[in-house]
This record gives structure tokens, C-alpha cells and sequence, in this order.
């Protein structure tokens, strides 16, 4: 179905549709990272509702942003099978609908973040908004470097968070910003493995649809695995969490290396679903510890 087909008759029964432009399973992600960035920031007691407004205010505009997002690639999304069901491929929303919705829901989360969370917090999620809006995701149809520049605005949440619980800006909210940029590139490269296929249909550039055999692939996921191995011990060893979590998160960062050389070696899609899996784990637990083990 074209995407200039109508739109359905009314906003309820359009709900299901507004609600999947917004990426809700990447919201919740964004969501949860700025919370670790909150909580590992404050000192004391935690601040309830500052930390509710800089949640709400991150979602609304991490919501805004993939909005833009789905608009901008609608074309995209009609070549490829993951995707061609989407209400803008499939022209059960407009356009214009997505575009005041997406702007809506940025405005209203800038606005929240300004007001009552902390000003820097709404720098911060506005530069993440148009990194993501403007740089990632044209680059995706012109280079397989566009995975390394949307794991910045997707390294930024935690930022967002340690702005809302401070005011400021510590090296800390950077070693944050470095763990979530390292564990998204064999992340990403899992999931490009798995749809490359579709990506190709897309005519989307990314590493595996460059990489048929998938050796650099499996190199570069190998690497960047090593590498959040190392970064991710620093919240343990500069004294932002205890014991529990350096001991923790080396036993599951050796765990993710492990996969991720195993999958560099297979090249296989059984492998890469497994690398997929073993990130979510790994990010999961990750999580976890800076939580109930930050000092």
C-alpha cells in the first residue's frame, strides 16, 4: 500500500499505529539507561521527582526522535520485509501526522526537561534528538559508519540522567557515555548480521551487507567487545560502584567476549541471534549492578 494512502478515520483506532512510530522497545532502553545515569549520579537519597520528570522527559524526546526517524526512512521501509508493515510504508498514518507527532512529543520532552529537571538535561537530550534526527539517519543510506555515529546519540542517555540528578557534568557521566558506546557496536552489528538481507533490499550500506563473509564484521564485534571488557571495569576501579559490580560486570564482560569470538569465528546467523542475545544479557546485568552497588 502506497504511504500517501488515508489515514485511519480516528486517533483511537490510530493509537496502536502513533504508538509504533515511537520505537517503544528503544524508548524503554533509553529510558532505563537514563535512569542509570540518574541514580549513579546521585548523592544521598534519590530525588523522586526529579528523577520521574528526567525519565518522562527523556522518553518523550528519545519518542520524538524515532518518530522523525520512521518519517525520514518510510521509503526505506517499504523495500525491506522487517519493515514494510509499519503504518507510514503501509500508509495507515500521513506524513504530516508523524511530523507533528514527532515534534510534539520532542517539544513537550525538551519543555519537561527544561522545567523541571535541570537545563543542561535538555542540551544534552536536544543534542542527542538531532544527532540521531540529523546525522544518524541520513548517513545510514550512505555508509556503513553511520553504526559508530548513532552509538553516539544512543551512548547519550545516561548523560541526559547524570544532568538531571546534578546540574553538571562529571568524567563519571563520560565513562557511562563510553560503556553504552562500546556495547552498542557488536549490538548493532548482530542485528545488521541477522536482517542483512533485508538491508541489502533496503539498499542500506551497513558493515555485514559490505562484509558477505563477515570477517571485518566479526573483528570489528570482537574489538569493541574487548574493549567495553576494559571501560567497564572503571565504575569499580574509580570507586562509582563497589566490589560486587567490578566482580560482576569482568565475569560477564569476559562471558560477552567469549560469544563474540565464537560468533567471528562461525559467521553464522545462529551465531550473530547469539551475540544479539548475549548483549541484551550482558547490558541487562550491567545495569543492574551500577544500580544496587553504586556508592
Amino acid at each position: 500500500m502506497s504511504s500517501t494512502a488515508p489515514a485511519r478515520g480516528s486517533i483511537a483506532t490510530a493509537a496502536p499505529d502513533y504508538l509504533e512510530l515511537t520505537k517503544p522497545r528503544i524508548t524503554l532502553l533509553v529510558t532505563l539507561t537514563a535512569l542509570v545515569g540518574f541514580v549513579t549520579a546521585s548523592r544521598g537519597p534519590i530525588d523522586v521527582a526529579a528523577l520521574a520528570a528526567t525519565l518522562a522527559g527523556t522518553a518523550l524526546v528519545a519518542a520524538g526522535a524515532s518518530v522523525l526517524n520512521m518519517l525520514i526512512e518510510r521509503d526505506t521501509d517499504a523495500r525491506m520485509r522487517r519493515t514494510a508493515g509499519r503504518p507510514l510504508p503501509a500508509g495507515r498514518l500521513r506524513p504530516g501526522e508523524a511530523l507533528a507527532f514527532g515534534l510534539l512529543l520532542t517539544v513537550a520532552g525538551l519543555g519537561e526537561l527544561r522545567w523541571l529537571s535541570s537545563p543542561l538535561a535538555a542540551e544534552v537530550a536536544f543534542f542527542t534528538w538531532a544527532s540521531y534526527v540529523f546525522a544518524y539517519t541520513p548517513l545510514k543510506r550512505r555508509t556503513s559508519l553511520s553504526t559508530l555515529v548513532g552509538a553516539v546519540p544512543g551512548a547519550l542517555p545516561p548523560v541526559i540522567g547524570w544532568a538531571g540528578a546534578r546540574g553538571s557534568l562529571e568524567p563519571a557521566a563520560f565513562v557511562l557515555f563510553a560503556i553504552l558506546f562500546l556495547w552498542q557496536i557488536p549490538h548493532f552489528l548482530a542485528i545488521a548480521w541477522i536482517y542483512r538481507d533485508d538491508y541489502q533490499r533496503g539498499g542500506l550500506p551497513m558493515l555485514p551487507v559490505l562484509d558477505p563473509e563477515g570477517r571485518l564484521t566479526g573483528r570489528q564485534a570482537v574489538a569493541h567487545s574487548l574493549g567495553l571488557l576494559l571501560v567497564s571495569l572503571t565504575p569499580g576501579v574509580a570507586g562509582m560502584a563497589g566490589a560486587l559490580y567490578l566482580w560482576g560486570t569482568a565475569l560477564l564482560g569476559v562471558a560477552f567476549c567469549a560469544v563474540a569470538v565464537w560468533t567471528a569465528a562461525a559467521r553464522t546467523l545462529r551465531a550473530a541471534r547469539w551475540l544479539f542475545l548475549s548483549s541484551v544479557l550482558y547490558l541487562t546485568g550491567l545495569c543492574t549492578l551500577l544500580l544496587v552497588d553504586r556508592r
